[in-house]
């Protein structure tokens, strides 16, 4: 999908760029980052503080797990001179039971976080490329590109739209709070 989209960019630009040669017209082409539009926009840190928040809580969550768990060992260990072989053996299932449990919500928590990230950046991309879009039209874009996905290696910085788009991006999300 990548490849298709870089593919696509580098001939829509070769296009352009020839065709700019026969036209009057001036070829005005943008860069956007959107990895920085996510850390300095007041969408992208208020979803890294939900995102921070929400891990914040599961890894608490999970802390407390294992406390409960080293404590069952501590007592087993304590306990385990004075306990009968079959409670013995009932306790170390017991263990074994929840150091399974605790694996499975660690691997839960992780899943968790992965999928509630992907869905707000997903939103968020979606957002920034329909008022990116919007600016491209008003401004009179022949081409914007976003910096890592269509693979720029180098873009003078008057090419470079990011704070602008950010600046959009902030009014559209104050608009909306």
């Amino acid at each position: 999908m990548k490849k298709t989209i870089t593919a696509v960019a580098v001939l829509i630009s070769a296009i352009l760029i020839t065709g700019s040669a026969f036209a009057a017209d001036a070829v005005k082409i943008g860069v956007v980052n959107f990895e920085t539009i996510i850390k300095e926009s007041s969408a992208g840190k208020m979803t890294q503080k939900e995102l921070k928040a929400k891990f914040e809580e599961l890894q608490g969550k999970l802390e407390a797990e294992k406390q409960k768990v080293e404590e069952m060992n501590a007592a087993l260990e304590r306990e385990s001179l004075v306990l009968s072989a079959e409670k013995k053996r009932d306790r170390q299932r017991e263990l074994r039971d929840r150091v399974s449990d605790l694996k499975k919500m660690n691997s839960d928590f992780t899943e968790e976080m992965q999928i509630m990230q992907n869905k707000r950046f997903k939103e968020m991309e979606k957002k920034v490329f329909e008022i990116t879009n919007a600016f491209g039209k008003a401004n009179g874009f022949t081409l914007i590109v976003e910096k890592k996905t269509a693979g720029v290696i180098y873009a003078q910085d008057t090419v470079d739209i990011t704070e602008l788009i950010i600046n959009e991006y902030n009014a559209e999300f104050a608009k909306n709070q």
